[in-house]
């Protein structure tokens, strides 16, 4: 029999290796889905992990197959840590995006590290996880996964856009939900401020002093992703072998790198979202980002919608935990109408611990 009632942790890493982010949250279903947030947290990388993950791209399978079975236990760890602080006892199942380690759908190759069978053992707690894989063997690119969230969760916004490593934007067309990777976002400007000794550029404070570089601008925006229709998704390896080569090679202020680059994200999400009277519900990291936000209600017109801090910085981890549910209840989670598979289909794997 199929519940209609689920208590799930759910858990996202992303791109922009802000920390993990994990959530406890029951889910009900009742003609539509509704959940109910009850506990939260993000583990922020040291600056040890951050390297380690950040280097990932490089290295060699077998070494990503080593590093796994290290990050899965380091994941488990953080998990425990959230469940005992907050005395959680009524858990149906723990959905874990993990972390992407390599992304080439283009070569039928994606690889999420903390997915490991270690994760169910040392919770002891029945894991679902590792939902990209099969639809990139399905010839999809794996990615966005969470726009089966945004219809299902928050169908009441015209368009779902998050702010994070990535932006990433889902909307209905034609009873079709479509969702791509619009450009980078925080990996590209927190890589920057780095270089100041920041995590991240409080409120765009420092972008909003710096002068936009017209050269830059207009090489960024002729990169040839823009051109491409979706489905289509972006990875740390496309920013490190287009943007910051392009950046680095003009001798330019951090100040202005960062204002070039805001004006940039601006520009590209507008041409997405100029439409009259729709409403953007805007998650993610850059949210926070006030003076980015100004720039594409600037550039848009678009009703810009700021939710709340919980559904800012954990609806993806919430919706993984959705996806999870969904591959429990053998239903679709993965739209081929998002990532360009041949098929819908109901995505990931279930890991049961070894007793």
């Amino acid at each position: 029999m199929i519940k209609s009632i689920y208590k799930v942790v759910g858990v996202m890493s992303g791109t922009s290796l802000d920390g993990i982010d994990i959530v406890y949250a029951t889910y009900s279903f009742d003609e539509k889905w509704k959940f109910n947030i009850h506990n939260t947290i993000t583990f922020p990388y040291s600056e040890r992990w951050k390297k380690m993950l950040s280097d990932l791209p490089k290295e060699s399978l077998e070494f990503l197959h080593n590093f796994d079975e290290d990050y899965s236990a380091f994941l488990a760890d953080q998990i425990r840590i959230f469940i005992d602080a907050n005395k959680i006892v009524d858990i149906d199942f723990i959905s874990s995006h993990g972390h992407t380690a390599l992304h080439q759908p283009e070569n039928k190759l994606t690889y999420q590290i903390g997915n490991r069978q270690i994760l169910a053992n040392i919770l002891n707690q029945k894991v679902i996880c590792d939902f990209r894989v099969q639809d990139v063997e399905y010839g999809g690119q794996g990615a966005p996964l969470v726009p089966i969230g945004d219809r299902l969760l928050f169908g009441e916004y015209d368009f779902c856009l998050n702010l994070g490593g990535f932006a990433n934007i889902s909307f209905e067309t034609n009873s079709n939900r479509i969702a791509y990777d619009i450009c980078p976002v925080n990996i590209v400007l927190n890589h920057y401020v780095s270089q100041l000794n920041l995590e991240y550029d409080d409120k765009g404070s420092l972008a909003s002093k710096g002068i936009i570089n017209e050269e830059l601008l207009t090489q960024l925006n002729k990169l040839e992703f823009y051109k491409a229709e979706p489905p289509k998704s972006l990875g740390l390896e496309w920013v490190k072998a287009n943007i910051i080569p392009l950046i680095d090679g003009i001798n330019l202020q951090t100040e202005d790198i960062l204002r070039t680059f805001v004006e940039h994200i601006a520009v590209q999400i507008s041409k997405t979202i100029s439409e009259n009277d729709k409403s953007v519900l805007v998650t993610g990291g850059g949210a926070y980002n006030d003076f980015l936000i100004r720039r594409i209600i600037d550039l848009s017109k678009a009703d810009i919608v700021i939710p709340t801090k919980e559904i800012i910085e954990f609806k993806e981890a919430l919706v993984f935990g959705l996806l999870g549910i969904l591959k429990d209840r053998n239903e679709v989670n993965c739209l081929k109408s998002v990532t360009g598979a041949n098929k819908n289909h109901s995505s990931g794997k279930i890991l049961i611990p070894n007793t």
